[in-house]
């Protein structure tokens, strides 16, 4: 049985096993997950960072680097690495530790990487569970780096304080590049790396991103200037120390207005009907009613219904299953 008390007391191990039980899908895990995550409490509060980005862009590089940075100011930094899982075997890589060998043995760091199990918006369906007890363990910056940019990201927001979007330096139509809900939901637009010759070429993708932001609707949560396009360099660690002043500026900024209290409440409630879909899906999966799911979508497949209309039935159904 894993103690709540240990993972209050930033035992590495007791965390780790921790993690690994609300990824369970064992009913019984499930259970026990809940009953520690209640045990936990919600008093500890970390600054959760999400970062997104193309394949390619840099992301374990920057998060290595970064992670150095705050860890050499006397912070503890929990990175919560989402790889991709196969559509066919379910298998990930998980090889971030790999990627940030440096960060990984920094007594300061706590690198988890988990499969994204198919997970729609780069997460995986636990991840929030997780930084949950990263929190508890007493970790001041919880880092989770998303498979890259996809069309739900918007799950990413849903469990951060902060949202930075990652990108590389391109030439011709950056624009065309990312979507602009993604867009809208950054905080912070880093371009990469601005270093050697691909300095201008940053210089000029960060021109456009500024005034492509400028041109989107303010957002309540968002003093003035924000959201902004930044240059970076993970390799030179130019433009960090900037960037970190500017998300410790905005994280502030929304405490002292009362939206960081707002948002996290909106969170919970966002998760809370997650949890209720989630679970009716694995319900329906379930005996009898994915039994009469298979008869409605045979009826469907011949023709003899449509999809609207056996939806319904299944949905009048459903109460008396």
């Amino acid at each position: 049985m894993i103690s709540a008390e240990a993972i209050r007391a930033g035992d590495r191990r007791a965390l780790a096993r921790a993690i690994t039980l609300v990824e369970s899908a064992r009913a019984d895990h499930r259970a026990q997950a809940l009953a520690l995550l209640s045990a936990l409490g919600r008093d500890r509060q970390a600054l959760r960072i999400g970062l997104s980005g193309t394949p390619g862009v840099g992301k374990s590089t920057f998060i290595e680097a970064f992670g150095k940075r705050l860890t050499a100011q006397g912070k503890r930094v929990a990175v919560l690495a989402v790889d991709p899982s196969s559509a066919r075997s379910g298998g990930s890589i998980l090889g971030d530790k790999t990627r940030m060998e440096e960060l990984s043995r920094d007594p300061l760091a706590f690198i988890r990487p988990s499969p994204s199990q198919a997970q729609m918006g780069g997460v995986a369906r636990r991840t929030r569970e997780a930084v949950a007890l990263c929190e508890a363990a007493g970790f001041d910056v919880v880092l989770i780096e998303t498979v890259g940019v996809g069309q739900s990201e918007t799950m990413v927001a849903e469990m951060c304080d902060l949202f930075l979007l990652l990108l590389a330096p391109a030439g011709g139509d950056e624009l065309q590049g990312v979507k602009r809900g993604i867009m809208e939901m950054a905080d912070l637009i880093l371009v990469n790396k601005a270093d050697g010759d691909l300095k201008p070429a940053a210089t000029r993708t960060c021109g456009d991103y500024a005034g492509a932001l400028r041109l989107l609707r303010r957002r309540p949560q968002d003093p003035d200037g924000f959201p902004k396009a930044m240059m970076v360099s993970a390799v030179e660690q130019s433009g960090m120390a900037e960037a970190w002043d500017e998300m410790q500026a905005l994280a502030l900024w929304r405490r002292e207005t009362g939206h960081w209290a707002g948002r996290r409440a909106a969170q919970a409630r966002h998760w809370f009907e997650e949890e209720v879909r989630q679970g009716l899906l694995a319900a329906l999966a379930r005996e009898p009613a994915k039994g009469i799911m298979a008869r409605l979508g045979e009826t469907v497949a011949r023709g003899e219904a449509t999809p609207e209309a056996a939806a319904a039935e299944m949905l009048g159904l459903l109460g008396r299953v």
